[in-house]
């Protein structure tokens, strides 16, 4: 019996018992969503459930009586072998050890499919993320929301949404002109401007710049000539990156798109007549402090012209009317430096008439890379900065995804190359894979030994250390879709540790192969299924976060 089974089969009893006028819902009260969770202490047994807890008040009755009026069919349950209840109104419910077992063969059943489920089916997600200016490679922030915003569109996914995975291409605006310059000045052999970009990847693009186009210096417009090549050169190599780095996108927009189209002064004439925007001082202002923003922002200034808002404005707009896949949710995954833009996002769907509700600001802090004790701040290529490359370079894909999804987003990561590239438990993302290797491993030798699962026997399953693994197995589906509800992936992440340390404790002391000649049991087969479940977990959660999991190591 999985959670879900067991959460469902209390559902209807919720029903059943206010159908029977057992229990009677005050006024327009529902009755609350079924979670049952595991209990800190096993011997509290195998679930537990404060469902009494949540509809007392909606009945208007104490919690233990509403937990008393329900111990009883929930122990009916096919399955459940006996349902106690603790302090205030909890209900503790222990399953008959075959029904435990079970959840075995519902995993390996399952496939890639355990943990899926269709809570957001019909919902089109668009995910922003990444969406790093065109003037350099990608830096440790960007290299972050590579991975989590990778991660979050896949967990989105298993919950049945259709996400579409978004770079806003930043090709409009003086960082272009910078970047032009700075190409300019390299191919002149003149030192980079004040405000431009230095690294030798300045030179690198300006030297393959001249020589496709060996007479570009020459040209009626050589900046042109450098800002379009450059940044056509620069997208191509971040997008090279990414795709090593396991993150492809499904649109690539550009943000002058909306400039060239017109769609802008277009918006900008239709913001006019909304109530959510006032004329003052000669220029047109958003009203984002309704929605928490620290002061109102210009949309049109007083020459007439947009403010950069504006084009985010117009962006947003976009992406909810487009033709293909209009987004009913759009989540924006940006830097540390970007705080203001939740309310100003938010500000700009309300000014179109839309719910801001619709619009979800991630934002992402600083990630800092150390080796030997000691800051890492420098690139080869880019300079001042550390890149994608820099970090795969120095600990592989596999390390780099894990480690940086494996926290949650608002906070600072300090990444230690040194414990990265270590083969030990210390190195979380070793040991989540070594614990998949293994399960393929004892696979492997059982099949040496002649095991198989036809003897399969729920109840054989009747250890603690069985125990304790099944339930863990059966965090798993209730975890991604947290995951996915509270947009945090680093649960996920965490989870598969956890699940790592209780598969190789139940390793250490549960035999899947007999010794010598003793005989095949069902205990044998039974645990084979069990390891094989593990696998399949353990598989499924490397899959949402983007990490292989090897079957040797």
């Amino acid at each position: 019996m999985t959670p879900e089974e067991l959460s469902t089969a209390i559902a209807q009893i919720l029903s059943n018992t206010v159908n029977a006028g057992e229990l009677t819902l005050n006024g327009e009260e529902q009755l609350p969503t079924v979670k049952v969770e595991r209990p800190k202490n096993r011997e509290h047994g195998d679930w537990a459930t404060n469902i009494a807890l949540q509809l007392a008040k909606k009945v208007g009755k104490n919690p233990r009586e509403v937990a008393q009026i329900l111990a009883q069919p929930i122990s009916d349950i096919s399955g459940v072998a006996s349902v106690d209840i603790a302090g205030p109104g909890f209900l503790n419910i222990v399953l008959e050890a075959g029904a435990a077992g079970e959840l075995a063969r519902t995993i390996v059943t399952a496939g890639e499919a355990f943990g899926h489920n269709d809570t957001l089916a019909g919902k089109t997600i668009n995910l922003e993320y990444v969406s790093a200016n065109p003037t350099g490679p990608i830096h440790l922030g960007g290299t972050r929301w590579a991975a989590v915003g990778d991660s979050l569109a896949r967990i989105l996914e298993a919950q049945g949404a259709n996400v579409v995975r978004e770079y806003y291409f930043n090709d409009h605006g003086n960082q272009i002109n910078r970047f032009a310059r700075s190409l300019l000045a390299s191919a002149r052999n003149e030192p980079a401007p004040e405000d431009g970009y230095g690294g030798n990847y300045i030179s690198e693009i300006a030297q393959d710049i001249l020589k496709t186009h060996p007479h570009a210096l020459e040209s009626e417009d050589p900046q042109e000539v450098f800002r379009a090549e450059g940044v056509e050169l620069m997208f191509s190599q971040i997008k090279r990156s990414l795709k090593e780095f396991g993150v492809e996108f499904d649109v690539f927009f550009h943000e002058n798109s909306l400039f060239e189209s017109g769609k802008v002064d277009e918006l900008l004439e239709k913001l006019k007549e909304s109530s959510n925007l006032y004329f003052a001082d000669g220029a047109w202002w958003l009203k984002s402090t309704d929605y928490g923003d620290d002061k109102d922002r210009v949309v049109i200034k007083s020459d007439g012209n947009a403010a950069y808002i504006a084009g985010d404005i117009a962006y947003f707009q976009d992406k909810i009317h487009r033709a293909q896949n209009p987004a009913d949710i759009a989540i924006y995954m940006l830097g540390a430096d970007h705080h203001g833009y939740t309310a100003r996002l938010k500000a700009a769907a309300a000014a179109l008439g839309d719910d801001p509700h619709r619009v979800e600001v991630m934002i992402g802090q600083l990630v800092n890379l150390v080796k030997d004790g000691k800051p890492v701040r420098m690139s080869k290529r880019a300079g001042t900065i550390v890149t994608l490359e820099d970090l795969v370079e120095a600990v592989g894909v596999d390390a780099a995804r894990y480690t940086l999804t494996r926290y949650s987003v608002d906070s600072n990561i300090d990444i230690d190359l040194d414990l990265l590239t270590k083969q030990s438990n210390e190195n979380p993302v070793f040991y989540v894979q070594y614990a998949h290797a293994r399960t393929c491993a004892v696979a492997r030798n059982a099949e040496l030994a002649g095991v198989n699962t036809d003897l399969f026997d729920p109840q054989a399953l009747d250890s603690e250390l069985d125990a304790q693994l099944l339930g863990v197995l059966g965090e798993y589906a209730n975890t991604v879709k947290e995951a996915a509800l509270f947009r945090e992936p680093h649960r996920v992440a965490r989870y598969a540790e956890t699940l790592a340390g209780t598969y190789h404790r139940w390793y250490g002391s549960s035999r899947v192969a007999p010794r010598g000649d003793e005989e095949i049991t069902a205990v044998h087969s039974s645990r084979l299924l069990l390891n094989n479940a593990t696998a399949q977990v353990l598989h499924n959660a490397l899959y949402l976060l983007g990490v292989t999991a090897p079957e040797r190591m």
